[in-house]
């Protein structure tokens, strides 16, 4: 297990793991729903991060854990917190300009950045394993967005890309963080830092919306947040290459919301795509494993 990890439990890692997919995915359709009734992109972000620290701070105070939050790395929550509302904005976005399925998809080349960025933050060499996997994965993308023919959404496509992108970065943040602090005081700090800044955009864009649609977004509200503790707990006890497999998951549930909630199947090309590109997942994940037991192998006495 990665040395980074602060509790291996794998097993644990990837139940909430997957618990995570699928509240991840139930959020994302929820999210969905409330933009085609009426609310705004950034008011669904400023709810999500608001509501969460209410939750949040609420529970710890009448639980008398309030003292988990304390922390000497504030500034490692701060940079946190400014790519976590970016990452926000792109992952949204990315489901409000896509159907679900295909921005689930692109979501699954998170671990090809995760690779790349590897090489630049940390010099690793990525040998002949690693780069097939980004190749492979490229190409699904290449599939997935049917260059030619009915083209998928362009914009929506680089929005979906970087939101991945940012997702890997933030992993490795989360993961950073999961050395020294609680899950709770992660979540605490995010949404104790990004709600004030969301809240700026707020006399922009609030509006007005029927009980249904509040219903929407309160429950919307209440996955993030659920999604948010068990995402960072999950990093907490494996590692990301390890449970990642766990999030392909999300694509079952973004196809049974397509269609029974939205009367959307994904194209053909969609299933060919998207096994490329978990494929390649599969491979970064399986070649990370095999070099950390290198590794822990190594340092043995």
């Amino acid at each position: 297990m990665d040395g980074s990890v602060a509790l291996p439990r794998p097993m644990l890692a990837l139940g909430l793991r997957l618990l995570t997919a699928a509240t991840l995915a139930t959020m994302g359709a929820l999210l969905k729903l409330a933009e085609q009734r009426g609310a705004h992109l950034l008011e669904l972000i400023f709810w999500r991060q608001a509501l969460t620290f209410l939750l949040i701070g609420g529970f710890l105070l009448l639980a008398g854990r309030i003292a988990v939050v304390r922390t000497r790395r504030i500034g490692a929550h701060a940079r946190r917190a400014m790519y976590g509302i970016i990452g926000m904005v792109f992952v949204y976005g990315a489901i409000v300009l896509l159907p679900l399925a295909e921005a689930t998809t692109l979501s699954f080349t998170t671990p090809m950045w995760a690779v790349i960025l590897s090489m630049v933050l940390f010099r690793d060499k990525v040998g002949k394993y690693r780069a097939a996997a980004i190749a492979i994965g490229f190409a699904g993308v290449l599939i997935v967005m049917q260059p030619g023919g009915d083209m998928l959404n362009p914009a929506g496509t680089l929005v979906g890309l970087i939101a991945a992108f940012l997702i890997a970065l933030i992993s490795i943040q989360i993961q950073d963080l999961n050395t020294t602090e609680s899950p709770w005081a992660i979540v605490f700090w995010f949404t104790a830092l990004t709600a004030p800044l969301a809240a700026i955009a707020m006399p922009f864009v609030a509006a007005a919306h029927d009980q249904t649609t509040w219903l929407l977004i309160l429950a919307m509200a209440l996955c993030g947040a659920l999604a948010q503790m068990l995402l960072t707990s999950s990093l907490r006890f494996g590692s990301a290459a390890t449970i990642i497999i766990m999030d392909y998951t999300s694509l079952i549930w973004a196809t049974l919301f397509g269609y029974f909630l939205f009367d959307r199947l994904p194209p053909a090309t969609l299933a060919i795509g998207a096994p490329l590109i978990i494929l390649s997942g599969i491979l970064v994940a399986w070649r990370e494993r095999v070099l950390s037991k290198q590794s822990s192998a190594k340092r043995a006495p």
